[in-house]
């Protein structure tokens, strides 16, 4: 162990500043995304008693920013990525801190929503492209591998403070918000501190291109399979099984303490075994997570079927780390390396644009015939990403 922590450190000590800055500031990502992600839906719960049809129309807003990312990053074109990404964590931070002051008014929650958004969707293009500059040729999904694993690492700590508050003072959304909203002003810093002298300032606004065709179609599968999973998982536990918000973040700590070491690993099979073979994995999984979220209130046993729920919150989460082999694929067939950001752009704006959708209609369909019928239609997804993910084919590398 000696050995491996000598190790470890040596590296830490060699590596570039930027890495470090970048890791670190990720790292502070994770703290704030999980102390949102683990608390918003108990949080509209208990201040609002949203309805499943309610809740599902309110991520039209909430999505809104991700289907503009290709239009906010275009209008940035100006700025360097390391700019931009310090941009994207000032707006979480003020979102986060803005729902913990004013979040008890309906439309300034909306609002203030809707600017955390802006921030954390026009971070996702980002931190792959940045990541992925940061890599040696050749292992571009170790690298988003290692950084998603220090990401979800340091999100441990951030569900654990919730765990930690929400027990010492059961609902207290402000000083959860807060704290969230320090820690993504401090990314925001971060970020800032990074040089790397004209990041990508070369990239063109926007880029369309037929021969992205494939990865444009993977975005909109996968915009719809995690929009269902973001939305309804955890609202199966909360309303069908009345889950804490303790409980949440005891989740998303088990399903970090396993990403630690999946998602290094997740981006080391991506070199290896190559993204078509990943991806088609990923959608069979995603078949059977959506039977379980599905039918689990049939097993006949509330334990049993909540423990199944768990399970699936748990694998959903980790899952969605396969999002590497999307961005990776992209990077080898690009036809200049100028495009891979903007496309990565796009490829949000597209899954978004699917995504603003489907909560809609799945909150009808849950208000209609049970919350079964929205998994069953996720389940039917997964089957059609498992005939496009057939077809990922990397015919060439980018220079």
């Amino acid at each position: 162990m000696t050995a491996w922590l000598r190790s470890w450190r040596d590296r830490v000590r060699s590596a570039h500043p930027n890495l470090l800055l970048f890791v670190a500031g990720m790292a502070l990502m994770g703290v704030a995304g999980s102390m949102f992600e683990t608390t918003f839906n108990n949080f509209l719960s208990d201040r609002f008693d949203l309805a499943a049809d309610a809740r599902g129309f309110l991520e039209f807003p909430r999505e809104l920013p991700g289907f503009l990312t290709a239009l906010f990053a275009g209008a940035l074109f100006f700025m360097a990525e390391t700019h931009i990404a310090a941009l994207s964590a000032l707006a979480v931070g003020l979102g986060m801190i803005g729902i913990a002051v004013w979040g008890g008014s309906w439309w300034a929650m909306i609002a203030l929503m809707t600017l955390w958004s802006a921030g954390a969707h026009l971070l996702m293009p980002i931190r792959s492209s940045v990541s992925m500059d940061l890599a040696r040729e050749g292992q571009k999904g170790r690298r988003l591998g290692q950084i998603q694993g220090a990401t979800i690492a340091a999100s441990m700590g951030g569900c654990a403070l919730v765990w930690l508050i929400m027990d010492l003072t059961p609902k207290n959304y402000t000083l959860v918000y807060l704290l969230g909203g320090a820690a993504a002003l401090g990314a925001a810093a971060l970020f800032f501190m990074m040089r790397m002298p004209g990041a990508h300032l070369s990239r063109p606004k926007f880029v369309w291109r037929w021969e992205y065709r494939l990865y444009y179609l993977l975005a909109f599968l996968f915009g719809a399979r995690k929009q269902i999973f973001i939305t309804f998982g955890p609202w199966v536990l909360v309303k069908v099984f009345h889950q804490e918000a303790v409980i949440f973040a005891k989740l998303w700590i088990a399903a970090a303490a396993l990403g630690i070491l999946f998602q290094p690993a997740l981006g080391r099979a991506i070199d290896r075994f190559g993204e078509r073979k990943v991806l088609m994995a990923d959608a069979v999984l995603i078949f059977g997570i959506c039977l379980g979220y599905g039918f689990a209130h049939k097993l006949g046993s509330e334990r049993l079927a909540i423990g199944l729920l768990y399970a699936c919150m748990i694998g959903d989460q980790l899952l969605f780390g396969v999002n590497m082999a999307r961005d990776t694929y992209l990077s080898k067939i690009a036809l200049k390396p100028e495009h891979v950001a903007p496309s990565l752009s796009l490829g949000v704006s597209i899954n978004h644009a699917v995504s603003m959708s489907v909560p809609a209609l799945g909150g009808i369909l849950w208000m209609k015939w049970g919350h079964e019928w929205v998994f069953v239609a996720a389940a039917g997804i997964a089957v059609l990403m498992l005939i496009f993910s057939n077809g990922v084919r990397v015919e060439k590398r980018a220079a």
